[in-house]
């Protein structure tokens, strides 16, 4: 499916600037009724309302919700709900990823940049399949599986449900990841066609 560029992406800088925790906006989203806690049942919502099947869904509800709701909930008895707490959605950060967001979740620009920089050959504003592959690799931190598999996973999904029709995932496109308004037009898209995988 590909996705038209959200309008009010808006920049972040974390080391080089700004505070703003693009972590908690990249998730809000899935807080469906906003109450700073995301259960499982709304991660599935948030899927299906961007246009994601029912299967896909649920497996990205169990997979998301059971890998961060322990590292959110520091010090507190593990749920058998798996909430993930979004304010602490920054220690849920996982290894072997490209940089972006620093340890408090704020946006970093200069990381953002070099992947196009370091990645992007075929076009300067762009990832294709095999140069997003190309990125993961050298991303990887020696024996860090979870942060691999991670990292993957999440790349490989934005790619599906937002690469254009030349198979390009484009810049403003990931930064929109970033700062939640991705998600906010795909379901917008996605309510008005009524269609759904």
């Amino acid at each position: 499916m590909a996705s038209k560029t959200p309008s009010n992406s808006i920049q972040y800088e974390g080391e080089d600037g700004n505070e703003e925790n693009v972590l908690k906006k990249h998730v809000s989203f899935f807080d469906r009724n906003k109450d700073g806690v995301i259960y499982p049942w709304e991660t599935y919502q948030g899927f299906r309302a961007i246009g994601c099947g029912i299967f896909f869904s649920a497996f990205a509800a169990i997979f998301i919700n059971v890998g961060l709701s322990r590292k959110t909930r520091p010090g507190k008895f593990p749920s058998l709900l798996f909430p993930i707490e979004i304010n602490n959605i920054h220690k849920a950060k996982h290894g072997s990823d490209a940089g972006v967001s620093d340890r408090e979740g704020r946006f970093v620009n200069s990381k953002f940049e070099e992947i196009f920089n370091k990645h992007a050959r075929m076009n300067t504003n762009a990832l294709t399949s095999d140069e997003l592959n190309g990125m993961l690799l050298a991303n990887r931190a020696p024996k860090n599986f979870g942060g691999w598999l991670g990292s993957y996973i999440e790349w490989k999904i934005l790619h599906r449900l937002c690469k254009d029709k030349n198979g390009l995932l484009h810049k403003d496109t990931i930064r929109a990841v970033y700062d939640g308004s991705l998600f906010e037009q795909m379901a917008k898209e996605k309510a008005s066609s009524g269609k759904y995988e």
